[in-house]
């Protein structure tokens, strides 16, 4: 009997069912600075460090070419972007996510909602494409009032360009909800956003060599290294703040 038009069949006896997301290529074409650059849009945080931590977890399984770089396949970005959301908007820890991978790769079908493919309906941007984030939106994305994100702009926090806020808002404002149940307010996080004015400078100074080359190589070395070195940076940052807080307690 032949599978129901545009049903995946069942797997046979002694196969094993297609890993999730079904249907999408497995053939290895993007390195890690392409993934980055397509994922960094809705996941600016996102870094070298995350996805080899990722890797290391067993949620991705790039393969390495005879040269050891890691290739990714289109697959391996879609479950990526599975794995930043279900971070992001759910705060699930990595155990819970992996498992969910585990049931949808299995064929099950997974609790809470469907995930959903990049460029699909729904409602969100495709690769490619850059979501335009205004105080409004930024307030229903993270359900909070658009007082508080007009607060974060009038402290420098936020920094409109052209009226319209960077990829990091949501990110940033999910950070300061937290932080404002500890009586720490826009005002106060300031010198934090100079600080790191001031890191994206020295980075900067650093790339700017390569980034003047005009050429498709340079721009990719460039944004590899600027990725590496922002990365470094705020692992070196979080080492001092842990220090420092270990020793109040």
């Amino acid at each position: 009997m032949t599978a129901a038009s545009g049903a995946a069949p069942a797997p046979g006896p002694g196969e094993t069912a297609e890993p999730w997301p079904r249907g999408i290529s497995r053939h290895p074409s993007m390195r890690i600075s392409e993934v980055l650059a397509r994922l960094r849009d809705d996941f600016p945080a996102v870094s070298h460090s995350k996805l080899r931590f990722l890797e290391e977890q067993g949620l991705i399984t790039p393969v390495r070419t005879a040269a050891g770089y890691r290739q990714y396949s289109a697959s391996d970005l879609e479950r990526l972007r599975f794995v930043l959301a279900e971070q992001r908007d759910s705060y699930l820890p990595l155990k819970v996510i992996k498992e969910r991978l585990a049931a949808m790769d299995a064929g099950e079908a997974a609790p809470g909602p469907s995930p959903r493919l990049a460029g699909t309906a729904s409602g969100h941007p495709g690769a490619g494409e850059r979501r335009r984030w205004t105080v409004d939106s930024v307030a229903e994305a993270t359900s909070t009032s658009t007082d508080l994100v007009r607060d974060l702009v009038a402290a420098g926090v936020l920094r409109p360009v052209d009226g319209f806020l960077d990829a990091s808002a949501p990110d940033v404002v999910r950070l300061v909800v937290r932080l404002a149940e500890h009586g720490i307010e826009p005002r106060h996080l300031r010198p934090l956003r100079s600080a790191a004015d001031r890191h994206v400078g020295l980075v900067d100074q650093v790339v700017a060599p390569y980034r003047s080359q005009q050429t498709a190589a340079g721009r990719a070395q460039a944004a590899e290294i600027a990725d590496d070195l922002g990365d470094l940076l705020a692992r070196l940052h979080s080492t001092w703040i842990r220090q420092g807080t270990a020793e109040l307690g």
